[in-house]
């Protein structure tokens, strides 16, 4: 399939642009038709990925505003607006990364890493939101991840993806009525956090690069992917497959009323069974030894 068109007279927000994933997402966007407002608070490298957007042909302006304030998140939609007539897409990519053991936590740092990751989306979300119903039209691409299944020394960083996600089904929900689709993607490849993070250097390698992400981030702002919206999707560069989204787990257990001693039967004898694997590597419940099998048949 030729991707050069697929986004033209598209207008684009993508925050985060400036490096890493963001960037390749700007890149491959414009590269495609879109025009594209590349948001990124480090203003050198937003000016860098833009200039090489209009070199190759394409459109593109700069907007060095912060996603964790309202006002500016708002003015990074009213930019694209005010330059390029419409707003046909966002990517909420910004985010930032630390880690931390649960006893280590830092209150400043979670605060911090909550108005990027989750306020940020928000923001910005919602202030697409406004125009893409005015306009009946819209594809909205959250930037969610794995690390939401559980991953060791990231949870504020794996609760706030998960938000993220939380946020992408609802969001779903109310605006499909308005023409508006909501998706969020769970990518991975070698970017600054990847590396900065040792322990995910096993399960990524240099090679797994941000523009293989891309054409999947072209391809939800598209118009080719009008079924689409509320799902979860994780993609790799060579491994691409939907999300399960939370849901009731079988048996539901009945009772008029439980007391203490009847919910501890019920897990002796029945939902002890069927505890959920976690994490991002599925590890076993620790009352389940690996020869058992946690889905008996009852």
């Amino acid at each position: 399939m030729r991707i050069r068109g697929i986004l033209d007279s598209k207008a684009v927000v993508i925050t985060g642009a400036g490096r890493g994933l963001g960037a390749a997402y700007a890149v491959h966007a414009a590269g495609a038709g879109a025009s594209v407002v590349v948001n990124d608070i480090n203003g050198d490298h937003a000016e860098a990925i833009a200039a090489r957007i209009i070199e190759q042909g394409g459109r593109a302006v700069v907007s060095v505003a912060s996603v964790a304030d309202p006002d500016q998140a708002g003015g990074i939609v009213q930019q694209c607006l005010t330059e390029f007539g419409r707003v046909d897409g966002l990517v909420n990519n910004a985010a930032i990364q630390y880690l931390a053991l649960p006893w280590e936590e830092d209150p400043g740092a979670a605060g911090e890493l909550i108005a990027v990751n989750v306020l940020g989306v928000l923001y910005c979300g919602t202030a697409a939101a406004r125009v893409m119903c005015e306009q009946r039209t819209g594809s909205i691409v959250n930037i969610s991840s794995g690390s939401s299944f559980g991953q060791h020394a990231l949870g504020t960083y794996a609760a706030s993806k998960g938000a993220v996600a939380s946020l992408t089904y609802s969001w779903a929900l109310d605006l499909a009525e308005l023409g508006v689709r909501v998706n969020a993607v769970c990518p991975l490849a070698w970017t600054h956090m990847v590396e900065r993070h040792p322990a995910a250097h096993a399960r990524v390698t240099r090679q797994r690069t941000p523009d293989q992400v891309a054409p999947l981030i072209t391809y939800l702002l598209s118009d080719r992917a009008g079924g689409v919206t509320g799902q979860l999707i994780r993609f790799t560069g060579d491994q691409l497959h939907i999300v399960r989204q939370p849901a009731i787990k079988e048996p539901v257990l009945n009772r008029a009323q439980w007391t203490t001693d009847d919910i501890a039967a019920a897990f002796d004898d029945v939902l002890g069974h069927h505890l959920e694997r976690f994490g991002l590597d599925k590890r076993p419940p620790p009352r389940l030894s690996q020869a058992e099998s946690p889905y008996p048949t009852m």
